[in-house]
């Protein structure tokens, strides 16, 4: 009896512990499938998946269309630590292949259009004094002056009024000098430009094209429209009066034809100097004005007239000679641009100086002067039964350097 209980013990703890283990086994399985699935939705794959698939999988990452960073790495998030903000993308700095192309190929074409224009000009002047002579002889003793008196008295007063005005208005025009007629349409163009920038619904496109940057996808056109462009009033008024001051002289020195052609030249290099320097130091920031074809104009009067008495327009008792203000300008202009200073952009400043100092120097005989083929080719040209000119004669323009006295 003492046995077969012994023997009953023995198979009930036989039972007992088989039952315990049964349960061990199905925690540790039910563990281990629990840690696999853990481990198959984790953003880490395992050893053997990454060394299956971990280049595929990497490759479709880095060729994403947002080109986001991704959040994988190799160290195990406890050692990273929490993610950090992506690095701000890297702008590239912009060439200036095609904005100095442009600038090259926009000199030449308006120097030359220069040219053709003074000798179109030349050529009209010449048919209208013989028309006015043949018109005069026509006139004379044909009609008094009660003919001319009696037409009066049959006009309406508006007529008249409007006929006073009108005379009124040539009057003035005659009483400017051809600088200042030159310069007019100049400032009527920033002035519509100016009205321009207070139109709302053109504010993208004048940003887009009348201000000049080197990190813009249209970088050529405002070259040139952004030295017709003022957001500021008092910006304009200041370098339009400074315009008008100088224009006198630099149209009397280099003719209105040559004048234009320095003029949009001077805004064209001025700009690209702006680029350059703005490529170099990183400053990407947009630009606009006139000062840069503005300071051409002056600095060329500076440098032909350097004795030239010149004031302040709120402080007449205060005079200077041109080319110690010129010299003074240079200075404060390199200096900003050393400093840093963004008030203005002094690159352009110094650009369209540099420019306007050059060209009355050496520019005028290296460029101006060499125009004879292009107008003998236009001649040739426009009268085509002439048969050209007299073998050393210019065509049209007879050894002159333009309208005014150029400079030597």
């Amino acid at each position: 009896m003492q046995h077969s209980g012994s023997g009953r013990g023995f198979r009930q703890e036989v039972i007992t512990n088989m039952a315990w283990r049964g349960c061990v086994m199905k925690w540790a399985q039910t563990q281990f499938i629990r840690s696999t699935n853990t481990t198959s939705r984790s953003p880490r794959p395992n050893p053997c998946n990454q060394l299956r698939c971990g280049f595929r999988r990497e490759a479709k990452r880095t060729d994403s269309k947002k080109g986001n960073v991704t959040q994988e790495t190799n160290v195990s998030p406890s050692e990273a630590g929490a993610p950090g903000p992506p690095p701000p993308p890297r702008v590239p700095r912009p060439t200036l292949f095609k904005p100095l192309m442009f600038t090259v190929g926009f000199t030449g074409c308006s120097f030359g259009a220069a040219a053709i224009l003074q000798y179109e000009t030349l050529k009209s002047r010449v048919q209208s004094a013989k028309d006015e002579e043949e018109a005069e002889k026509l006139l004379q003793g044909s009609q008094d002056m009660t003919y001319w008196h009696d037409w009066w008295n049959q006009l309406s007063g508006f007529q008249q009024q409007l006929i006073l005005l009108m005379s009124m208005v040539d009057d003035f025009w005659s009483s400017l000098t051809e600088g200042q007629r030159t310069v007019t349409g100049i400032i009527a163009v920033n002035a519509v430009v100016l009205c321009c920038w207070r139109i709302p619904s053109m504010q993208r496109s004048m940003i887009k094209y009348f201000t000049s940057n080197p990190a813009s996808k249209t970088r050529c056109i405002p070259m040139v429209l952004s030295s017709f462009s003022h957001y500021s009033i008092i910006h304009m008024m200041a370098n339009m009066y400074v315009l008008w001051t100088f224009s006198s002289g630099i149209v009397s020195l280099l003719g209105k034809e040559q004048f234009l052609a320095v003029y949009l030249s001077a805004g064209v290099i001025s700009t690209m100097v702006s680029y350059t320097c703005k490529t170099v130091t990183g400053r990407l920031h947009p630009s606009l004005g006139a000062s840069g074809a503005v300071m051409a104009v002056l600095a060329a009067v500076c440098t032909k007239v350097p004795e030239a008495k010149l004031g302040i327009l709120f402080l007449p008792m205060v005079t200077f000679t041109a080319g110690s203000a010129l010299k003074a300008l240079i200075a404060i202009d390199t200096a900003g641009l050393i400093v840093g200073w963004r008030l203005f952009d002094h690159a352009a400043h110094l650009g369209g100086a540099l420019f306007g100092i050059w060209y009355v120097s050496y520019g005028h005989k290296l460029i101006w002067r060499k125009r004879e083929p292009l107008v003998k080719m236009w001649h040739d040209m426009r009268s085509p039964g002439a048969g050209g000119s007299r073998p050393g004669s210019r065509p049209g323009v007879s050894g002159s350097d333009g309208p005014g006295p150029g400079p030597q």
